[in-house]
């Protein structure tokens, strides 16, 4: 392994398992040229930042260039590479019509039974369709605000597509992205499906685009903040309605309890998220429950916020504050699950079903995704 330099680059070379050489450039200036041995074979080189080009030709054939094949590319002077960050998402479709197409990418081409589809069709309806694309969009453009870089939304089962975003990504031009999925706690189920995802259409579509993928940041201050901001708003409204204490209870979505004994992190992230929250309330008793469970006959995580209900009118409380805290905007899971099911259920029950405002546009939630991406970027924030 050693370095070379070529005008305004700096190549570290090094054998690789096969005969292919590792080249890794540290871009200073917009292009270079110069000549460069590697082991036995002489080569003239060319690097150019702006085509993304590292091109090649041996002395005896100085009038043919072809470009080399690279095994690795990075920039090393963040202070000149133009960085960028892509949000991740479930996706939800725009319209009736394409939740069953929604439906097999969700499933990976596995059709649910009818009767699930036309269930789902139904939910989507009393909430008048999905806002998550809206929502979701507008988190992108108050990043976009606040970094000054550029941002880009995926979606991993409906348009934009995580394929579209990469497209993007690439004909801009960027070099390195930082990549954060909009859902807090790591679970295979989610994160590690958008982390595959990703890389796939990276490989296939920007091979040359760095990736800072964040795995984990259920716990970030800055997450913790904008709950708290959320939920201590809301209590202290439904607080001066009753009149006295009101019983807390944090929801996240629910998973396969074999997701959870094969040893996913999910679970428990979303503990430590809800401990967190709650000591920044000031809360001394919470409770977290798990949401919307799946329509298989397989055991989901718990307990229900069902069952907390019931508990809650077995205590005597009238009132009671759900605070999602396993989700960063409204789509169907709040709109539909919390605003319709449980709230009815609530007062089947003689118990009032209260919501913390979701984060959508929160300017913490926002702040937040900005120091999440600039901490990995190398304390970018805003250049």
């Amino acid at each position: 392994m050693y370095t070379r330099r070529i005008a305004g680059a700096t190549l570290l070379v090094a054998r690789g398992q096969t005969t292919a050489w590792y080249i890794v450039i540290w871009w200073e200036n917009a292009c270079a040229e110069g000549d460069l041995e590697c082991g036995s074979a002489s080569y003239r080189l060319f690097v150019s930042v702006s085509r993304r080009q590292l091109r090649c030709r041996t002395p005896r054939r100085f009038a043919r260039w072809r470009t080399l094949d690279l095994m690795e590319l990075s920039v090393a002077k963040q202070g000149g590479e133009k960085w960028g960050v892509l949000l991740l998402a479930h996706g939800a479709p725009d319209r009736l019509e394409d939740i069953p197409a929604f439906l097999l990418n969700v499933r990976g081409g596995r059709k649910l039974p009818e009767a699930a589809v036309n269930e789902i069709m139904r939910r989507y309806s009393l909430i008048g369709g999905s806002p998550l694309l809206r929502l979701s969009t507008l988190q992108a453009q108050g990043l976009a605000k606040r970094l000054g870089r550029p941002i880009y939304l995926g979606m991993r089962n409906w348009k934009p597509f995580i394929s579209d975003a990469v497209r993007q990504i690439s004909a801009d031009g960027v070099e390195r992205v930082v990549a954060i999925c909009l859902a807090p706690q790591n679970s295979r189920t989610s994160i590690g499906l958008y982390k595959r995802h990703l890389f796939e259409e990276m490989e296939r579509l920007a091979p040359q685009v760095g990736v800072d993928f964040i795995e984990n940041w259920h716990d970030h201050p800055g997450l913790v903040e904008a709950f708290r901001e959320r939920v201590a708003t809301a209590l202290a409204c439904v607080q001066d309605e009753t009149g006295g204490p009101v019983p807390v209870i944090f929801t996240a979505h629910s998973v396969p309890q074999k997701t959870i004994e094969d040893g996913d992190p999910y679970e428990q992230q979303v503990m430590e998220t809800a401990a967190l929250v709650a000591q920044a309330v000031g809360l001394e008793e919470y409770a977290v429950a798990f949401q919307s469970q799946g329509m298989t006959a397989e055991p989901w995580i718990g307990p229900t916020v069902e069952s907390l209900i019931d508990r809650a009118a077995a205590q005597g409380r009238r009132h009671l504050l759900l605070a999602p805290v396993g989700f960063v905007c409204d789509h169907v899971e709040i709109l539909y699950d919390i605003d319709v099911v449980f709230r009815e259920y609530g007062r089947t029950r003689g118990v009032t079903v209260h919501r913390s405002e979701s984060l959508n546009d929160s300017p913490l939630f926002i702040q937040a995704l900005a120091a999440i991406a600039g901490e990995r970027a190398g304390g970018q924030v805003g250049r």
